[in-house]
């Protein structure tokens, strides 16, 4: 079994407007992609959201998007390399200093929804990525996407010494490349707790998952996407957490 550190989306209230189960949830992860107010968050709930973090000793991570917060940070948006650079920097800094003022610091990165998807389809936009990231400080890892084949992106982080942490989903359906399905096509979100704990752990094993056209898929992961938004995602969690433990325990 590989150690996957658990992360989670969390901190995308904003306003009188919540989201997410974030207290249930942020005892069995490990770390936190917390919004930075582009696609989801506001300076108060960073704070309460870093503060939370915190205080159950989770790692906190920059969650950055485009600027779109009527979608969500989920629409592709045109931005020119300094721009996209602009945008990161303007967001990591942003939950940096409320980090700062409670005593945390920001630990790693992870793009957000359409800036996630659209870094992993053009290399030159994961290009900008990276250096931005490297630019901020060069000890912060950045989280991207476990494909059928990493060394492309693990090229790019070692071009400007940077960590890469590759990421697996525990409840997204995967087509033969490795890449997610699309969410607007059946079946590419799974919602039975069973079969989200079963793909937590074939990752976790090194096994292969079926991907979407039936072909078999491995992905070299070092970290486990979960969700936390309502009830069951939080017992589904909860359970990853406990068999992930067991199964490393000695």
């Amino acid at each position: 079994m590989n150690r996957l550190l658990l992360n989670c989306d969390i901190g995308e209230s904003f306003g009188n407007w919540t989201l997410g189960l974030d207290a249930e949830v942020m005892p069995f992860i490990d770390c936190a992609n917390i919004a930075c107010g582009f696609h989801a968050g506001d300076p108060s709930i960073m704070r309460k959201t870093v503060s939370l973090a915190l205080s159950h000793g989770v790692r906190i991570g920059a969650h950055p998007a485009y600027q779109d917060l009527a979608g969500f940070g989920r629409r592709s948006m045109a931005y020119g390399a300094q721009e996209l650079q602009d945008l990161l920097h303007y967001q990591v800094g942003a939950l940096d200093g409320i980090c700062r003022a409670q005593g945390g610091r920001v630990s790693y990165v992870k793009p957000h929804g359409a800036m996630y998807n659209d870094m992993m389809a053009n290399p030159a936009q994961l290009r900008a990525v990276i250096q931005a990231v490297a630019a901020y400080d060069r000890q912060l890892p950045l989280m991207l996407m476990a494909t059928r084949d990493n060394s492309a992106a693990q090229a790019l982080g070692d071009e400007y010494g940077l960590t890469l942490w590759f990421e697996a989903f525990a409840d997204r359906a995967y087509d033969s490349a490795g890449h997610l399905v699309s969410r607007q096509l059946p079946g590419a979100v799974h919602h039975d707790p069973e079969i989200i704990i079963g793909q937590a752990l074939t990752i976790a094993r090194g096994d292969a998952l079926t991907a979407s056209d039936g072909s078999p898929l491995n992905l070299h992961a070092n970290t486990l996407c979960v969700h936390g938004d309502n009830a069951s995602s939080v017992a589904a969690v909860q359970r990853i957490r406990q068999a992930l433990d067991g199964q490393n325990a000695p």
